[in-house]
């Protein structure tokens, strides 16, 4: 029998060489020693819970239809599948089905769970069992600030006819980003005078009125949490008393998915759902809630699975989460990309934060750095919000970049059709003050899409106000919920929803939105770039993307069943 023979890092990278399969990932031991603290081996009896991808069929037509429904020009534009028409499309074909099932029950493990999909095995086992599943895995427990995980610390090996229906395995070795990765900042008091951004503030600045609130009660919108955040439901009550005071609004979260942990409020999670609902005012606000309790859980894979197995869903999801591309295997990568593509299609709009560590940075060996992207900002299925400040900080003024706007060309993914012209003119126009080419790749996806204000909000967290928390993850809500919005106002004229909003987009080539031309983002600290990477730019730009919402006539372009291009 042919063995698949794992090279263990971080994630799961699938190659074949000759009669080897090879897994090389990277970086694992790293993290490891540098974030996490080895408590010893997990006991043979430790219950695992593992994520088996199965390869899915039809992923060429997966990703032309989503073309198709996102596309104004076609004539299937918004006419979105249903998630019984997707799992059609790309259910695993009986033979990898029958495979991956008689593998495990070989070994004993009949307690499994699939989605909607069939294209997700989730199957709970001891330690000793899934060793012996993946010979050469040894799991072990890890800490980091209170929080316990198991993880497999040693190369694994699976059979060459087993892994050729498998994408990845979850819950071996990756491992949650640390916080600083979790795309939100406190801001300290430096001296420099603002009042701070509240909904107040947003709303004179992007022009909502008090009349611009939600109405469809079939309307919803989302956040998803992880990494043991949690909002607080008397956070979100005060929040609203204090600063939702001019404008009709809902104090309460309708539907929470998962399990909302008694611990402390996190500043992130708060910051989702205060300025969601308050963007996207007396709009039906689920939250989804990973924490990741069990040990051998990935929270982030945890929320793509329900979203392979739940038939209603809200149409506009806002996460804050992110790692950089080089720690991910471009296998795991792909296959988080289709899970984006199958939420697409059924006309679910998908915004990531763009990250807070700017261009980023990777040192590759002696004077040697590039730019680092992050994923899945990265993706060109999802649509990437990046960073702005006021020029002013005494007033609502115009905006700049946010120096720690996330931003610049994925290593992974190439550039998409719908983007192609309007990075090729930033390139050719920007060519005196970009980066040295060797810094980032002129032909990968590039990001953000849109941007919004970042800096210096106020959130309430243990019944608190707290001012100056900056971030993407602050950005990205505001745009969610004034998205939402426009699906309201979209679902009233008998319209589709947004759904995968790039095409669109750049189609309308900054329609609707504030440009913004001023400042840069902060990158490596070295001679050639010393620690400046993409500056905004007129139009397109990878640091604001096509700028910030003006909602009047943001509203206005996308009100349209074809929309004026």
């Amino acid at each position: 029998m042919l063995l698949k023979i794992v090279f263990f890092t971080s994630n799961y990278l699938l190659s074949s060489y000759a009669s080897l399969v090879v897994v090389i990932t990277t970086n694992y031991f790293r993290v490891i020693s540098k974030d996490w603290t080895h408590v010893g081996r997990a006991d043979a009896s430790d219950e695992l819970k593992l994520t088996f991808a199965l390869k899915q069929q039809n992923i060429h037509l997966l990703e032309e239809r989503l073309r198709l429904v996102s596309d104004p020009d076609s004539a299937h534009y918004g006419k979105y599948l249903s998630l019984e028409e997707v799992a059609s499309l790309v259910r695993p074909s009986e033979l990898t089905q029958k495979t991956v099932h008689s593998w495990l029950q070989h070994h004993g493990i009949s307690s499994c769970h699939t989605v909607h999909t069939q294209d997700f095995l989730q199957c709970t086992m001891t330690a000793e069992i899934a060793e012996k599943l993946l010979p050469g895995s040894r799991f072990h427990h890890y800490v980091r600030d209170g929080q316990s995980i198991v993880r497999s610390s040693g190369p694994y090996a699976v059979s060459d006819n087993v892994h050729q229906h498998l994408d990845f395995v979850g819950g071996l070795h990756r491992l949650p980003p640390t916080k600083k990765d979790g795309n939100r900042k406190q801001q300290k008091f430096k001296g420099e005078v603002h009042l701070g951004v509240t909904p107040a503030i947003l709303r004179e600045r992007y022009n909502l009125t008090a009349a611009d609130v939600g109405s469809d009660q079939d309307n919803r919108q989302a956040v998803a949490q992880f990494l043991e955040q949690y909002y607080h439901p008397a956070d979100l009550a005060e929040f609203m008393s204090i600063f939702g005071r001019t404008f009709k609004h809902l104090s309460e979260v309708d539907q929470v998915i998962g399990t909302q942990g008694e611990g402390k409020a996190g500043i992130e999670a708060s910051l989702d759902v205060e300025y969601i609902m308050s963007t996207g005012a007396n709009i039906s606000t689920w939250v989804f809630s990973n924490s990741g309790r069990h040990e051998s859980q990935e929270p982030f894979l945890q929320w793509i699975l329900l979203l392979s197995n739940m038939s209603d869903l809200p149409r506009v999801h806002t996460i804050s989460y992110g790692d950089d591309e080089d720690s991910l295997s471009t296998a795991y990568m792909m296959r988080i990309n289709t899970e984006f593509m199958k939420a697409g299609v059924r006309g679910i709009s998908l915004l990531f934060a763009s990250g807070d560590n700017g261009a980023g940075c990777r040192h590759m060996g002696k004077d040697q750095n590039t730019f680092r992207p992050s994923f899945p900002a990265s993706s060109p299925y999802v649509t990437t919000v990046g960073g702005t400040s006021f020029k002013n900080p005494f007033k609502v003024s115009y905006e700049v970049t946010d120096y720690i706007s996330g931003g610049g060309f994925s290593n992974v993914f190439k550039m998409p059709d719908y983007q192609a012209s309007a990075v090729e003119a930033y390139l050719k126009t920007g060519t005196s003050a970009l980066p040295p080419a060797s810094y980032f790749n002129t032909s990968g996806r590039a990001y953000p899409d849109m941007a919004a204000l970042s800096k210096n909000y106020w959130v309430v967290m243990d019944r608190v106000p707290i001012p100056w928390v900056s971030g993407t993850s602050a950005s990205t809500p505001v745009v969610g919920g004034m998205l939402s919005l426009i699906n309201g106002q979209r679902f009233a004229k008998g319209l589709p929803a947004l759904g995968f909003l790039n095409p669109l987009l750049y189609k309308l080539k900054g329609q609707g939105l504030f440009d913004v031309t001023e400042g840069c983002q902060q990158a490596c600290l070295d001679e050639q770039v010393q620690g400046k990477g993409f500056c905004s730019a007129p139009s397109w730009d990878p640091v604001t993307g096509w700028g910030t919402p003006n909602y009047p006539a943001l509203l206005q372009a996308l009100l349209n069943e074809r929309p004026e291009l």
